[in-house]
């Protein structure tokens, strides 16, 4: 007998449109994934240190935490959890095929909220492990990060060279003493009204054709070794806080185009629902929203897509 609701992911939407259709008593069924895209369950947020910007949690609250706390209360409302990552689906007919490498069912509904993962540059220092500052000075999200004390009155730097860079620079200057901002080549493809922001701001130091080379500090991240790639010389830095900046890869390749996604890869929604191009299928969180990706706005469209899929079931009788 096919699920009627079959949920993969594993953050805030996913656990949002579970606790919804559970309590609408539809018995989803939540796949949250095996190191899926290469990060634990919970997605994004696994990679957040301290969460202060999520309504509920004035004192703040720790990524990890927060995601158990999702994972808790989709438990306490019987969804069923499987860990374990949909490799393959088959939206050519209803039921819906799933398969994962453990089992394959059918779905009357799907929910997608399998997120996006931040692009990380291979730099010495930056990543995980011993001797790495990957959340203890780096991060992927300066909205999500750039506000916490370690960070303030302190300099900072963006690496990236769109939109999105600019936008995180402009962010940080709240906060921080200074802000480094560092573009590979010697212009910038941002949007020419982001530009003259950017450059417009004294607090921001633009670093054209230049590249970060190395992390460094002890406990935490204390300078930045970039490299002047023009001239090849090289020079160290006092940074607190190193902020990539250069895109996300929306996770929608195990579904094998059967959904109509953007240039980027995101999933397409209709406008102001979460209904995507097959009937049935519907999708929430960062997988679809490029723009905010934030755990608050994931949130609201897994209640979205619950009850897009409520609507749709109850239409199909």
């Amino acid at each position: 007998m096919a699920e009627k609701v079959v949920i993969i992911g594993s953050g805030p939407a996913a656990h949002t449109a579970a606790i919804y259709t559970a309590r609408a008593e539809f018995k989803p069924v939540l796949f949250e994934g095996f190191m899926a895209g290469g990060i634990a369950a919970g997605g994004q947020l696994t990679t957040t240190t301290e969460v202060e910007n999520f309504p509920g949690f004035p004192e703040g609250i720790s990524g990890p935490d927060l995601c158990d706390r999702f994972r808790a209360q989709s438990q306490r409302f019987d969804v069923t959890i499987h860990t374990e990552t949909i490799t393959k689906l088959d939206l050519s007919s209803r039921p819906f095929k799933y398969w994962s490498d453990e089992r394959s069912g059918e779905a009357d509904t799907i929910i997608l909220a399998t997120g996006a993962t931040a692009k990380r540059l291979d730099i010495p220092g930056a990543g995980e492990g011993p001797g790495e500052f990957w959340q203890r000075g780096v991060s992927a999200c300066a909205v999500c990060d750039g506000a916490l004390p370690m960070f303030r009155n302190q300099p900072l730097a963006v690496i990236g060279g769109g939109d999105s860079a600019m936008e995180e620079a402009s962010f940080l200057t709240k906060f921080a003493s200074k802000v480094y901002l560092l573009a590979r080549r010697d212009e910038l493809r941002a949007s020419k009204i982001m530009v003259q922001r950017v450059l417009a701001n004294p607090k921001i130091e633009m670093l054209y054709s230049h590249e970060c080379t190395a992390a460094l500090g002890t406990d935490g991240l204390e300078r930045i070794r970039v490299k002047n790639l023009k001239d090849g010389k090289e020079r160290e830095l006092d940074c607190m806080g190193l902020f990539f900046a250069i895109g996300h890869v929306p996770n929608t390749g195990f579904l094998d185009g059967q959904i109509k996604t953007d240039a980027q890869g995101y999933v397409v929604t209709t406008p102001g629902s979460t209904v995507t191009s097959v009937p049935g299928v519907f999708a929430a969180g960062d997988v679809q929203d490029k723009k905010y990706r934030q755990a608050i706005t994931a949130a609201g469209s897994g209640c979205m897509a619950a009850i897009d899929a409520e609507h749709f079931i109850a239409a199909q009788g």
